[in-house]
This record gives C-alpha cells, structure tokens and sequence, in this order.
C-alpha cells in the first residue's frame, strides 16, 4: 500500500526557514495541505509527477518553493520566511493522477508534522 510520511516540522522564529519532507513510495502527485486551530484544512502547495508542474496557494507565493527528488521518492516543502500564520500541521497527500489544489480529489495521507513560528 502507498505509505506517506512528513519530517521536518519544528519550531521557528518569525523570518526563518524550514524545509518539510514527504517521503512517498509510489509515482504520484503530492500536495501539502495544512491545518491550524479552529480552522479548516487548507491547500498549500502541489506537484505533478510526470510533468513537475507546481501550484501554490496566494498565501505562500514567493515564500515556499515545492519540489521533488524522483530517485529518493520524496518531495520537499522549503518554507521561507515564514510568519506566525503559517502555524499549522502540514500534511502531504497523494493521487495516481495530475496534480489538483482540491483537498477531497487526494487517495492517500500522511499523518501530518506539526510547524509552529513563534514571533
């Protein structure tokens, strides 16, 4: 079965960086998605597997930079400059199709890393 698992969550000051990691077993799209307090799960970030294309929500443009490393099967959330509303659980999410920034169209969950950004 297709196991997904976050790394890299943590806490940081307002201004510093992390980078999360989704390790993937399969050939699929991922996305990250996150959840803070009170508030409904949000997309974040997304890769296609074939084509690399990527997608961002407004709130991180020019901030987070998704990638992947097809050879180690993972894909990577570098968080720049990150600000206390990027508190959250961050999840990645798989699908065997195109990437898509819409929550319910992923098959497969990791169970989340926890950032926290401290002011």
């Amino acid at each position: 079965q297709v196991q997904l698992v976050e790394s890299g969550g943590g806490l940081v000051q307002a201004g510093g960086s992390l980078r999360l990691s989704c390790a993937a077993s399969g050939r699929y799209a991922v996305g990250w998605f996150r959840q803070a307090p009170g508030k409904e799960r949000e997309f974040v970030a997304a890769i296609s597997w074939r084509s690399g294309n990527t997608y961002y929500a407004d709130s991180v443009k020019g901030r987070f930079t998704i990638s992947r490393d097809n050879a180690k099967n993972t894909v990577n959330l570098q968080m720049n400059s990150l600000k206390p509303e990027d508190t959250a659980v961050y999840y990645c999410a798989g699908r065997a199709y195109t990437a898509t920034t819409v929550l319910r169209e992923y098959d497969y969950w990791g169970q989340g890393t926890q950032v926290t950004v401290s002011s």
